[in-house]
């Protein structure tokens, strides 16, 4: 049965953007609704330790979520479990489709989405999808326990997946395209000193290869950049780690986007190209696409869609 919500402030995605939208947004007493989206809590809810959020030297990523998620409710909060599969923007209020039948009402919006995954986009990654190539090694770690196997990438996000690998895996090889990483020093130094872990610099994934019955991966194919060598490495599972992408699914044809579909604000604040829409978080965050500065971001979408509501009435 349809149904149809009406609220001050919408707030679409459910990371550290969207709670803290939330928290600030019913402090304003706006009693903002927030639709959680395909994966209530973001991506910290596929992380292990956090260990950069301010007062916790080190939490769970899911725990923090949690907390957060709790923390958003007993403000006011209205969460829903719901996505939304389309938003119109032609006019105010804005309107929004749930994928559970409900139309959401708007005076204001803010986004919240987050981003995804990259991949390669290679036949043979995707034909191994879910059989030994994999974007979160928090999910899928456990099931390489004393196996070799291989993560792409240079950035913190591959770092951060090697290192959590080498509790499971036997020995982890680091394939990177560059001769140096670009990840934090910190995190550099431990994956440079960590005995299970081999980097193969300047090589890029040519192919993944294995078995048809059962499906599963039995090693990839790697070549040189600059002399096009191909070398063989045997392994179970492949964890491709090269960035995110922007879900920016719902605006891209609405919403002025950049940097590869990174929703654009206006300097110093959060405000889009349309009035009464503000995007926090990964949605519009290229450069940073850090937890604390998310939450930083989804803070001032909710103070600047109050002053937004009160300068219209």
């Amino acid at each position: 049965m349809s149904e149809t919500k009406h609220t001050k402030l919408l707030i679409i995605g459910s990371g550290p953007a969207g709670y803290t939208a939330g928290v600030y947004g019913s402090r304003a007493m706006l009693e903002p609704v927030l639709v959680q989206g395909i994966q209530p809590g973001g991506q910290l809810t596929i992380t292990t330790e956090v260990e950069n959020w301010p007062s916790r030297k080190e939490v769970q990523g899911p725990d923090l979520m949690s907390e957060m998620e709790d923390h958003a409710r007993e403000a006011g909060t209205e969460i829903i479990a719901d996505h939304i599969s389309d938003l119109d923007l032609s006019k105010r209020p804005f309107t929004a489709k749930g994928e559970t039948g409900t139309t959401y009402i708007a005076d204001s919006v803010v986004l919240a989405t987050g981003a995804q995954a990259k991949w390669l986009g290679m036949p043979s990654e995707e034909k191994f999808k879910g059989f030994g190539v994999s974007a979160c090694a928090t999910c899928d770690g456990f099931f390489y326990r004393g196996q070799e196997i291989v993560v792409i990438g240079g950035g913190n996000s591959a770092v951060e997946e090697a290192l959590f690998l080498t509790n499971f895996a036997s020995k982890v090889t680091l394939i990177h395209r560059r001769g140096e990483l670009r990840a934090e020093k910190i995190l550099q130094n431990r994956l440079l000193n960590h005995e299970k872990i081999v980097p193969l610099w300047f090589h890029e994934l040519e192919e993944v290869y294995g078995s048809d019955q059962p499906l599963g991966v039995e090693g990839v194919k790697v070549k040189h950049v600059e002399t096009g060598e191909i070398t063989d490495i045997p392994c179970k599972g492949v964890f491709v780690a090269i960035g995110h992408a922007p879900s920016n699914e719902l605006v891209k044809d609405t919403l002025e986007t950049h940097m590869g579909g990174y929703v654009v604000t206006k300097p110093d604040s959060t405000a889009t190209s349309i009035p009464g829409v503000f995007a926090a978080g990964d949605i519009t965050d290229y450069k940073y696409r850090q937890a604390i500065t998310s939450a930083g971001m989804g803070c001032m979408a909710a103070l600047e869609a109050e002053h937004f509501l009160a300068e219209q009435e």
